[in-house]
């Protein structure tokens, strides 16, 4: 279970302001467990067929799918919720750029239709998750 701290620190202008500290591991989010499972899922697709060969669109698609699990950790490590809001859009944002490679993948006939569907799937309910948990920590602050 996670826990928050609070305390108080100064910005730039050295008005007091309230931050708080997050207890827990981002091993722990759920939002980062998916998107390393989907990061996986994406090597694996992209290993097989012409998408192997097309080392441009394929390392793109790669470095998108790993940039969603890493900005979670990274957000979670910072320490303060306002960071971990700031990496969590960088992830939405990798997001939505992996959902833009497999709709060209998918165009360019590198993926199959029912393939194309899955991914894009799990692209968009992914994406709406780490929104639903920006969206939960922006009331809490």
């Amino acid at each position: 279970m996670e826990q928050t701290i609070a305390f108080l620190a100064r910005n730039e202008r050295g008005t007091k302001m309230k931050e708080e500290k997050k207890k827990g591991n981002f091993e722990d989010l759920k939002v980062w467990k998916e998107g390393c499972d989907l990061a996986v899922e994406i090597y694996r697709v992209t290993r097989k067929g012409d998408l192997s060969r097309d080392y441009g669109l394929r390392d793109q698609m790669a470095k998108a799918a790993v940039s969603i699990p890493s900005n979670i950790a990274e957000g979670k490590e910072r320490e303060t919720v306002p960071e971990l809001i700031r990496y969590l859009y960088i992830a939405k944002g990798s997001a939505g750029e992996l959902r833009t490679h497999i709709h060209i993948a998918y165009r360019i006939d590198y993926l199959e239709e029912a393939r194309f569907q899955e991914l894009r799937h799990r692209i968009e309910l992914l994406s709406k998750k780490i929104a639903s948990f920006i969206k939960t920590l922006r009331k809490r602050d």
